[in-house]
């Protein structure tokens, strides 16, 4: 009765849906401009090190740097094939540009080497400064016709690239996905539909993106295509939904019934790709979250444009989707059933063996950290200068150290214990940065010393150093004699000039422009290395970015600030980076693991209903995926561990649909056939789908690393791809293959047996009524009432006493019918004169060759059920059709 309660429900809902199209259509033309026009809102976030944990040691580097320093625009420009006089003639004019701060070049091994230079450039605004953009256009200007390699995010718009990459992409796709929903359709027009629902559903998600804020460049880069990849399977199971009702219902009617039913079946398919996105949102680094919950609102977009703009325009569209039908190109693959049945003991033993090896490949792929240590397939510009500069001269590794402000003597201490590791190239900060005279901006000086260095008058040395005595409140200034007070040079010089801004202090002409002259010439490195709580400390390391040895550069350099500062001291720098990112992996990737297959195999387990199911299906996908990452240990190349911690919970979250597909066949098919043809049919009647929503999932995957020119991008495109690609074998291959050899053991797991069930394989014309479950040319699990045109493999409920009666005669062949018909009385029905005449067969040929007219009655006492079966056809010898 619950059940006859939720198919009625369902039917209403639907009912209302396509009966109030044209309202529908208003709410999503409105929603798709408004959304359109939303896109541009949407920030667009490049920093991956801004989703790190708040508690880590870069992420509260970052912060207090964001807040208390400014990080001017560098770059690094090389040019080959250049003699040094050259060079240095080109570095002069570099240097006088405007907008260019600071400049290096020499003709030490640093700067100048086997007929290759490479400037140094900060310019005086940040990267996306006008300043900084209109100096790089300069030295473009001034280098053209050079072999040159610029290495700087000035003038590298990674957004716009990233977009303008995407486009083609998509473009790219759009094809692929024409081509794959033509060639799996069963008219032309209703993939014109396919092309609505998806645009809809994309700018749907695109454009409610701005409500979280910011999304990362990830995100918005490959969540269109993976929605389109994820979600493609909905529109298609509608479609083909409302195809076959259509043959024996109207328009409306038919989109009402595969509305109903579609909802509950598309909403069952959805969850293990979302249970996948939900773990995806649970990892420690926030980006997990900002795909996990763009993806999921990308899939819930989809299922409400399938839901509730689908059927409106199946309606608009019925009359060209009719006009449209073509014949099937879908090619019959029951000859590679029935090799993967021969294959059933050899396969499964190699998988067994592939996955154990692919385990421990898995287990040993290195993973890297940091985007410019990834080995892209298409190089960006950024990262061909980059190798280029490195291979010349070397890696330039800066690490910063923040450390609480004012004690300059220990600055002074660390930065000389620093600079003296091995693998420093460089030390700054403000306790070495010389002025006039070979001072040092944080020595201490007097007042005569300040007089004559800043050259004013010794007497207002002297009361300027008093008023800085009281301000800090070191009376010693006013209580001893004040030549004998001294304070850092830096302190004062800040102190002097705040006096003079606030009119406290009159200088002369001469004095005020000496002053403006050394705030000018200090300003710059105020600005990097002094903040209101803290000091920063500039070290330049030859280190590779992540390795080994850059760790323990960074416990050294750790270790020697803790001796003057303790927990205090704060660390940041690419290398710092990396390291608590591979901190946060180790958990995010068991997390991420456990609970994608936690999730799965719940739902898999309410799904079959059985234990051991879940376990098979979970093994072969979970096969794939270790196949998947043990590609880079035998390729001898490394892995991005975004990508595998993203594309472990994707493969197992959408691949495991798949598995469902071939599952479900299956265990209807073996209802009504053996277990090899039910096998072989598995396979061929799956591959459709299979292999719709799979090629486009690869196509898409490998369509991004191919073309994208973001190593993470590229890096998450070709694993994805990969390990689709790998599923797809194994759910054709393998995996029938074991739910074949471990079919006793599906039994005697499931937790209801389905034992008192009549087995039905028809392919006629029937009246239904009564429950009935399996396919009638595509999966029935629903109290019925009606006819059904076609083909029929299913089983019906019987609770009480069963009588069946049963004609002779069907368009199957013998072979598989008489497990049925051997086993009840054989009756000929005379419809003129209503009565049935028991006739005796004694061969299988004898019951199958014949022309007549005949009807099935099932009855159950105390359910009320039957099926009425009529059908007139003329059977050959093999039991095949000739009607």
């Amino acid at each position: 009765m619950n059940e006859n309660k939720s198919n009625n429900f369902m039917k209403s809902v639907a009912t209302f849906i396509v009966d109030k199209r044209k309202a529908i259509y208003l709410v999503f033309i409105a929603a798709f401009i408004f959304c359109l026009l939303s896109i541009n809102k949407v920030k667009v976030n490049n920093d991956i090190t801004s989703y790190l944990p708040a508690d880590t040691e870069t992420r509260r580097g970052l912060t207090v740097m964001e807040d208390e320093f400014v990080t001017y625009a560098t770059a690094q420009v090389m040019v080959n094939n250049i003699t040094y006089e050259r060079a240095k003639e080109i570095g002069d004019k570099i240097e006088e540009l405007d907008g260019v701060g600071m400049f290096q070049f020499d003709d030490t091994d640093t700067h100048y080497k086997d007929n290759s230079a490479l400037y140094t450039v900060q310019f005086e605004g940040a990267i996306k400064d006008e300043v900084s953009e209109n100096a790089m256009k300069e030295i473009k200007s001034i280098l053209e016709g050079y072999d040159t390699y610029i290495l700087s995010e000035v003038g590298n718009d990674v957004v716009a690239m990233l977009a303008h990459e995407m486009s083609i992409i998509l473009a790219i796709a759009a094809v692929v996905i024409f081509l794959v929903l033509t060639f799996t359709s069963k008219t032309y027009f209703e993939v014109f539909v396919f092309v609505i629902v998806f645009a809809v559903s994309a700018v749907l998600n695109m454009g409610t993106n701005y409500w979280f804020g910011e999304i990362s460049f990830i995100t918005n880069s490959i969540s269109v295509v993976l929605q389109l990849a994820l979600a493609i399977d909905y529109a298609i199971i509608f479609c083909h939904r409302y195809m076959e009702e259509k043959t024996r219902l109207p328009a409306r009617e038919a989109d009402i019934e595969a509305l109903s039913k579609a909802i509950i079946e598309i909403s069952s398919s959805s969850l293990t790709t979302i249970s996948g996105l939900v773990a995806l949102m649970l990892m420690q680094l926030r980006i997990g979250f900002d795909m996990g919950i763009v993806l999921s609102k990308g899939i819930l977009c989809s299922l409400l444009t399938v839901f509730l703009l689908m059927p409106g325009l199946i309606m608009l569209f019925n009359r060209q989707i009719e006009k449209t039908r073509h014949r099937n190109f879908v090619p019959d693959i029951t000859s590679w059933g029935r090799l993967m049945v021969k294959l059933r003991y050899i396969l499964p033993s190699i998988f067994l063996v592939v996955i154990i090896f692919a385990f421990v490949f898995s287990s040993k792929c290195e993973y890297i950290f940091s985007i410019n240590s990834i080995n892209a397939q298409n190089k960006s510009e950024q990262t061909i200068a980059r190798e280029h500069i490195y291979d010349k001269f070397g890696g330039s590794n800066l690490i910063a150290v923040l450390v609480p402000v004012g004690d300059y003597e220990s600055e002074k201490a660390v930065l000389k214990e620093v600079e003296n590791i091995e693998l420093i190239n460089s030390a700054l900060g403000l306790a070495n940065v010389e002025v006039e005279n070979d001072r040092i901006l944080t020595d201490k000086i007097s007042p005569r010393q300040f007089s004559e260095l800043a050259e004013v008058d010794i007497e207002l040395a002297r009361v300027l150093f008093q008023a800085y005595g009281l301000d800090k409140k070191e009376y010693g200034a006013i209580f001893q004699n004040t030549d004998d007070y001294q304070v850092p040079l830096l302190e004062v010089f800040l102190f002097l000039c705040d006096q003079k801004d606030s009119g406290v202090v009159s200088l002369s002409p001469e004095q005020d422009e000496k002053l403006e002259d050394l705030r000018t010439e200090l300003d710059s490195a105020l600005k990097q290395l002094k903040g209101d709580n803290y000091s920063r400390l500039v070290f330049t390391s030859n280190s590779e970015e992540e390795s080994p040895e850059t760790f323990a550069l960074l416990d050294q350099i750790r270790n020697i600030t803790r001796k003057y500062y303790g927990e205090d001291a704060i660390l940041v720098g690419a290398s710092t980076s990396a390291f608590d990112l591979s901190s946060s992996f180790s958990g995010d990737n068991l997390k991420i693991s456990i609970l994608t297959i936690l999730f799965v195999t719940v739902i898999l387990l309410f799904t079959f209903k059985s234990s051991g199911l879940p376990i098979l299906l979970v093994l072969t996908i979970q096969g794939s995926i270790w196949i998947n990452f043990s590609f880079p240990f035998i390729q001898h190349s490394n892995m991005y561990f975004l990508s595998y911690l993203i594309v472990s919970a994707i493969q197992m979250g959408a691949t495991i649909d798949y598995a469902i597909v071939i599952t479900n066949r299956y265990l209807a098919l073996k209802q009504v056939m053996d277990k090899k043809e039910a096998t072989i049919q598995t396979l061929n009647q799956s591959f459709p789908t299979v292999f719709t929503s799979g090629s486009i999932m690869t196509v898409a995957g490998f369509l991004i690393s191919f073309i994208s020119t973001e190593p993470t991008i590229s890096s998450i495109g070709l694993t994805l791809g990969r390990g689709t690609f790998i599923s797809i074998i194994l759910v054709m291959t393998v995996l029938p293959q074991i739910l074949y050899l471990f079919d006793t053991i599906i039994e005697k797991t499931a937790i209801t047996v389905n034992r008192d069930r009549i087995k039905r394989y028809e392919s006629t014309t029937l009246n239904v009524y009564g429950h009935i479950r399996g396919y009638v040319n595509g999966f029935v699990d629903a109290d019925m009432k009606g006819v059904v045109h076609g083909n029929m493999s299913a089983l019906m409920d019987s609770r009480g006493k069963e009588k069946i009666k049963q004609a002779k005669g069907s368009a199957l062949k013998a072979s598989k019918m008489d497990n049925i018909v051997d086993s009840a009385d054989m009756y000929n029905y005379d419809s003129d004169k209503n009565k049935n005449e028991t006739k005796s067969t004694s061969t299988t040929e004898d019951k199958y060759n014949s022309i007549f007219d005949f009807k099935y009655v099932y009855e159950d006492e105390g359910v009320d059920g039957h099926v009425e079966h009529k059908n007139k056809s003329n059977t050959d010898k093999d039991g095949e059709s000739n009607e």
